[in-house]
């Protein structure tokens, strides 16, 4: 939405609003390639900020290091956290999983980075896949935790009526 910082920022003036943490990227990756360009995301923190609003971004993308100059000053104030989504550890597994998605290592170096500026930051393992990646959960937790994460969760696959589907041909695929 290209207008998103505007409508936040009218949101956040009105008088019948409620604060309460937000949260960026919990429904899709805040951080796509489009971001590049765009800069929508960044104009919402920049809003966030402005407002000193608490929010916590989830993001299996690099390019949350973009905005460490806005998400940093807020983490110091308790208001800012970040956590970083990591499906396995395994490079050939993560292309399966996601073709697009910044490389294990690669999220890995975006924890440290975003721990070594101050930003609280944790790690979810989401979605857990029976006997694919949920074997790894312990080594993903303690290469998360090396790199500065502090908190973890995770979600077990769900396959709503549309993916399910889609899902068993992929796996069909990949693991027959």
């Amino acid at each position: 939405k290209v207008n998103a910082a505007e409508r936040l920022r009218e949101t956040l003036s009105s008088r019948s609003y409620t604060p309460m943490l937000l949260n960026i990227g919990s429904a899709t990756d805040a951080y796509q390639p489009a971001e590049r360009k765009l800069g929508i995301t960044r104009q919402v923190i920049e809003v966030l900020a402005e407002c000193r609003h608490p929010f916590s971004i989830i993001t299996k993308s690099a390019g949350v290091e973009r905005d460490l100059d806005l998400i940093a000053p807020m983490a110091r104030q308790g208001m800012a956290a970040v956590y970083v989504s990591i499906t396995t550890l395994d490079p050939e597994l993560a292309r399966i999983l996601e073709p697009r998605a910044a490389s294990p290592q690669r999220r890995l170096q975006t924890l440290k980075a975003l721990a070594d500026a101050g930003v609280p930051t944790g790690v979810s393992i989401s979605p857990v896949i029976p006997f694919i990646n949920e074997p790894e959960i312990e080594r993903i937790l303690e290469a998360a935790h090396e790199a500065g994460a502090r908190h973890a969760f995770s979600i077990v696959l769900r396959l709503p009526w549309e993916v399910n589907p889609l899902f068993q041909q992929w796996l069909e695929t990949h693991f027959p």
